[in-house]
């Protein structure tokens, strides 16, 4: 069982940053890649990014590329994602998930484990 623990989330004006993390406990965090999805109001939840269990393969949606960083430090079974140059289209609550692989690379499928999600409001 792997639990997941979503923070940094928050209120953040137009062109500004957040860093969201994912802490997890309770399995052996390396053998997990890890996704990040976002679920906006009125919308259907989106694949954002994912990182392959060494955190040496990462893919991100199109919608974030360039702007949305992943990464992921398994001393401290926590995975990093770096948000910059924030719109209000990224305005969501934002979930990280788990997929138990060591293949890699990750596609944002496979999912076993979410964590209960940290809210993003980009607005000024």
């Amino acid at each position: 069982q792997l639990q997941l623990v979503e923070s940094g989330g928050g209120l953040v004006q137009p062109g500004g940053s957040l860093r969201l993390s994912c802490a997890a406990s309770g399995s052996t965090f390396d053998y997990y890649a890890i996704n990040w999805f976002r679920q906006a109001p009125g919308k259907e939840r989106e694949g954002v990014s994912c990182i392959s269990s060494s955190g040496g393969y990462t893919a991100y949606a199109d919608s974030v590329k360039g702007r949305f960083t992943i990464s992921r430090d398994n001393a401290a079974n926590t995975v990093y994602l770096h948000m910059n140059s924030l719109g209000p289209e990224d305005t969501a609550i934002y979930y990280c998930a788990a997929t138990p692989t060591v293949q890699p690379m990750c596609d944002m499928t496979g999912i076993t484990y979410w964590g209960q999600g940290t809210q993003v409001t980009v607005s000024s």
